[in-house]
């Protein structure tokens, strides 16, 4: 059977830039969503008026591709991790996949919940929702999403990072703000779309370490070369402690 060629560190870099832009773009736009503390009228304003344009841009475009980024950012990122030389913790490997598929299908669920009453009547031809109803179903997307999505985002960002320093891709003083990034994720409770841009924040710190790491690697067999003696080593191997 042919190797299966991994991904390089560049790549998946890009896939993380491209998720982290287009989760910033949903909390951005889903921040003109009425808070839960709103009060009723605004919720039937906000479905009377602009909210068909604000809801159909999160649920059908940015919050789908924004997930299947992630997935794409997550697989290419566990393939880089790939290599002879790696001996990762078996509880944050096992882990990592996991939560990164608890996130994305909690947030997909979650956004389905907000954009129901919308979904209803544009797609479905039904009469709007009563007010109240349109809540109570954004409150279920709220909890879905910055309740127990973001967990999983959490636990994601915790076990990437360790694979990460395992791997010598992420330096120690990266690291220590990776995991207090992951810690603000799990132990978060707000309803706010700002909080979770701690997710693309810390994304954006894994893409820079990972372009750190990738063009050091490509360095080496040119520093390599000018001594015949060693042997050329291969950039796409990972070897632990790499990085100080």
């Amino acid at each position: 059977m042919a190797a299966v060629k991994p991904a390089t560190p560049r790549s998946a870099a890009v896939l993380g830039l491209v998720f982290a832009a287009l989760f910033v773009a949903a909390l951005v736009t889903v921040n003109g969503v009425p808070h839960l503390d709103a009060p009723v009228s605004a919720y039937g304003a906000f479905y009377d008026g602009a909210g068909d344009t604000v809801v159909t841009a999160v649920a059908i475009y940015l919050v789908p591709l924004a997930g299947i980024a992630f997935l794409w950012f997550a697989v290419a990122l566990r393939s880089v991790l790939d290599g002879p030389a790696r001996t990762p913790s078996a509880m944050a490997d096992g882990l990592n996949l996991l939560s990164g598929v608890l996130f994305v299908g909690l947030l997909f669920a979650g956004t389905a919940a907000l954009a129901t009453p919308v979904l209803l009547t544009t797609i479905g031809g039904g009469a709007p929702l009563d007010p109240e109803i349109a809540r109570g179903l954004s409150a279920f997307g709220y909890g879905l999403v910055f309740l127990f999505s973001v967990r999983g985002a959490g636990m994601f960002a915790l076990t990437t990072t360790t694979l990460l320093r395992g791997a010598g891709v992420m330096p120690r003083g990266v690291a220590v703000l990776g995991y207090l990034l992951a810690a603000w994720l799990l132990l978060t409770a707000t309803d706010h779309p700002a909080s979770l841009l701690v997710l693309p924040a810390w994304v954006v710190l894994v893409a820079v370490a990972l372009l750190r790491h990738d063009r050091r690697a490509h360095r080496a067999p040119v520093d390599a070369s000018t001594d015949p003696s060693p042997t050329t080593p291969d950039p796409a191997v990972l070897t632990p402690r790499s990085e100080p």
